[in-house]
């Protein structure tokens, strides 16, 4: 498809630079594909669904994934910086770097030159591979557990680039860019569906009997990519790991079969729930690296309903959307939004959109 089919006009006062707060408070668009549109708040969540239904959440959790350090060859030193977005080994992470051209195999990178340090006063890397786009496979001298507590100690929330444009990460990002329920690090990105959720949310959704499961997918730094190519069938998604467990993935099975609906809470829960899918619409246990591309006339297997915030033009995410309810529904649900001061992206509001039928 045409990557111009997706595109629209978004003011720049429509990108939200922080939160609602609460975080619950944030408004909601109901999309039922041939309805009108709804203008709601998360708090109105539990009203909106039916005892029974599932809602499938995305546990990850996010690090510091943005590092600033010094590229030494020789005598000639060059400050870069590594947004880290999948790792491979206890030791070894893809990155983009910026500005790519200043890097090659064999470099020595310096992270932590900022005034932060690691327990062992740096973190240094080897530039192993260099692939297309800026794209690295970077080698830590520390590894598993030790790399992490180096990363933590010098490493930045990796927030998304239409906010770090604005301003810096500050104290107020270490909670606000992390869901409640976070618990499986490895993200660099936060699902940010799920960013609306807070405890009294999550009660009131128990005493309307509505079901919760958690999944994993570490998000990664090519969710903020833009699509270059003109055309949909060129446009390469980059990896991202996750897993579905046994016990969610009978679980999901099981209020399916009673008649209860699943709910994927971000677009990263709907991609891992439909690369676990069977043919039959059953969801296995599942594990592994995903790189599922979903865009108009995919034929969904699983959620019924997705909560999603509002995309980015030409963006993957918005064609997913427009797969899932439609690319003329969703077209007309973004004009309303933005001319009613929704606001958009990662710490923007939400939408809640039902599939369409296919």
């Amino acid at each position: 498809m045409r990557v111009d089919l997706f595109d629209f006009e978004l003011p720049e006062e429509r990108i939200a630079l922080r939160p609602a707060e609460p975080r619950d408070r944030a408004r909601l668009l109901e999309v039922k594909p041939g309805e009108a549109l709804r203008d709601l708040r998360v708090r109105d969540l539990p009203d909106l669904l039916a005892p029974g239904d599932v809602l499938v959440f995305n546990d990850t959790k996010v690090i510091p994934a943005q590092l600033k350090g010094l590229r030494r060859r020789g005598e000639a030193v060059a400050q870069v910086e590594a947004t880290l977005h999948m790792r491979t080994a206890p030791d070894r992470w893809l990155a983009f770097m910026r500005p790519g051209k200043r890097v090659a195999a064999g470099d020595r990178i310096h992270f932590g030159h900022d005034g932060n340090s690691c327990f062992l006063g740096q973190l240094d890397a080897t530039v192993i591979e260099k692939g297309e786009g800026g794209e690295v496979l970077l080698g830590f001298d520390v590894s598993g557990p030790f790399l992490d507590e180096a990363l933590h100690a010098v490493g930045h929330i990796p927030l998304p680039p239409y906010i770090a444009s604005k301003r810096d990460d500050d104290e107020r990002d270490l909670a606000d860019y992390q869901t409640v329920y976070a618990r499986e690090e490895g993200a660099v990105a936060a699902p940010t569906a799920g960013l609306h959720f807070t405890p009294e949310l999550f009660s009131a959704l128990d005493a309307a009997g509505i079901e919760r499961r958690f999944v994993t997918l570490h998000v990664g730094a090519g969710t903020f990519l833009p699509v270059k190519a003109d055309d949909t069938a060129d446009h390469k998604m980059h990896a991202e790991t996750g897993f579905v467990p046994q016990d969610v993935a009978d679980a999901l099975n099981a209020a399916r079969a009673r008649g209860g609906r699943i709910v994927a809470v971000g677009t990263t829960s709907l991609r891992l729930l439909e690369s676990a899918a069977r043919e039959d619409g059953t969801i296995a246990a599942w594990s592994g690296a995903t790189d599922i591309f979903i865009t108009p006339g995919y034929r969904f297997r699983t959620a019924d309903a997705l909560m999603t915030n509002f995309h980015l033009p030409r963006s993957t995410l918005f064609m997913l959307v427009s797969a899932f309810s439609g690319l003329e529904t969703m077209r007309a649900a973004y004009a309303h939004a933005i001319a009613g001061g929704y606001r958009f992206y990662s710490y923007g509001d939400a939408s809640l959109l039902f599939r369409a039928d296919t």
